[in-house]
């Protein structure tokens, strides 16, 4: 993972922005913490964005306490679960409707998306503006959203997550406590079938590895990562953070956030959270390939020295114990003890190795039969970190949801 990124100011310039500015001290006077904002000297960020932000038109008469933005394009197959755990959330002291918002953004979905999200009471259905040249879908209808957000906290979350109850309040409470402008959840995943249980540990213990959440956390380290399934954040640190439309083009755009809200001092927290989401990512196996091929090589630099080295892991977990099967065989028909130990050896390599790998998918926080099963993915692992790396650095474009982005 590399721990610094091209200028802030690339996403800027193709959304129309202008050019992030670096207080004067004649600034200093007039500047305002606000919470989870750090008082130290920072950034901020002009946006005179040509289509228009929730910061360049006059703010609500009266700001709510959380608006919750969810973007959908065909998510008729999840959606309803992401929205009753989300409406079931509304109580007296924490109302829908009167204390927080919940905002349905269709992506131009052409199946039931639009007609799942009118059903249920009390939440808001937008349709998502055209799709211009130099957005992903995703991000535009974010956008289109946050521009008239009330809320004096967004949190963007996807359709495919379940919210435990109270989660909600719980997560307000989390980010005031730590004093951070950015929080972001790492849910526990849901999967089924063999590939998914056998390929996604070996996915997420790199990303725990890749980005451990103590030092994304720490804002002495350069480390940055969130998770677009559970991303909160205050109303003025999106507005410092440029908003969507600094990130306008980018596949990974919470990555994205994460690194700016280190860089502008926002205040960030990230953590696996089964206590509070969860999600299933991938209905499908072609989905997860879709969604692994767009990924994976934003995720890891190193794609394919890590490619290589999960090579080494098949080699070490499958081919090590045939070869001391071997030369056992060997001590027995040539009755030579070097055989016997050379075949030892083996073994012994073999299971210190199956420990070490062990060890390392544990890491991921899936269940012990997902984690078991592991050894069965590292091949589709090994191709998909291959076919990412080509598909992005040599066919430079990646396609997701029936739309083709250029990498």
């Amino acid at each position: 993972m590399e721990e610094e990124r091209q200028s802030d100011n690339e996403g800027g310039a193709r959304s129309g922005l202008q050019p992030v500015h670096h207080l004067t001290e004649n600034d200093r006077s007039v500047w305002t913490p606000v919470l989870g904002l750090s008082d130290e000297q920072g950034e901020l960020a002009t946006l005179p964005a040509p289509r228009g932000t929730v910061f360049a038109q006059p703010e609500p008469a009266e700001l709510i306490e959380l608006t919750v933005i969810v973007p959908a394009r065909n998510e008729q197959d999840c959606l309803a679960a992401c929205l009753e755990s989300l409406v079931s959330q509304s109580e007296k002291v924490f109302e829908l409707g009167r204390d927080w918002e919940l905002i349905v953004v269709d992506d131009h979905s052409t199946d039931r998306t639009a007609e799942i999200a009118r059903s249920f009471v009390g939440v808001t259905l937008h349709p998502a503006e055209e799709l211009e040249a130099g957005w992903t879908g995703k991000n535009n209808a974010l956008w289109t959203a946050a521009k008239g957000a009330r809320g004096r906290w967004l949190l963007f979350t996807d359709a495919d997550t379940i919210h435990e109850p109270g989660n909600l309040l719980r997560a307000l409470h989390e980010a005031a406590r730590h004093k951070v402008g950015v929080l972001s959840y790492s849910p526990r995943q849901i999967v089924s079938g063999v590939w998914q249980r056998s390929l996604m540990p070996l996915v997420f213990c790199e990303l725990a590895l890749a980005y451990p959440p103590a030092k994304v956390s720490d804002p002495a380290a350069r480390i940055a990562a969130a998770n677009g399934q559970f991303l909160l954040i205050e109303r003025e640190a999106y507005r410092r953070l440029g908003g969507h439309a600094m990130v306008s083009d980018k596949v990974l755009e919470d990555v994205e956030l994460a690194f700016l809200a280190k860089r502008r001092h926002a205040g960030l927290r990230f953590r696996y959270a089964e206590d509070a989401v969860a999600t299933r990512m991938y209905r499908t196996t072609s989905a997860m390939l879709e969604g692994w091929t767009k990924n994976l090589a934003l995720l890891f630099n190193n794609c394919l020295a890590l490619a290589l080295w999960r090579a080494i892991d098949i080699f070490l977990l499958a081919v090590v114990p045939v070869l001391a099967a071997v030369f056992w065989n060997a001590h027995i028909f040539a009755h030579s003890a070097q055989w016997l130990v050379a075949g030892w050896v083996l073994a012994l390599l073999w299971a210190r190795n199956l420990f070490r790998f062990y060890a390392r998918v544990a890491k991921s926080n899936f269940p012990f039969v997902d984690c078991a099963l592991s050894p069965l993915g590292l091949p589709l692992f090994v191709w998909l970190l291959y076919r990412s790396w080509f598909q992005h650095r040599i066919l430079k474009r990646v396609s997701w949801k029936g739309r083709e982005y250029r990498a």
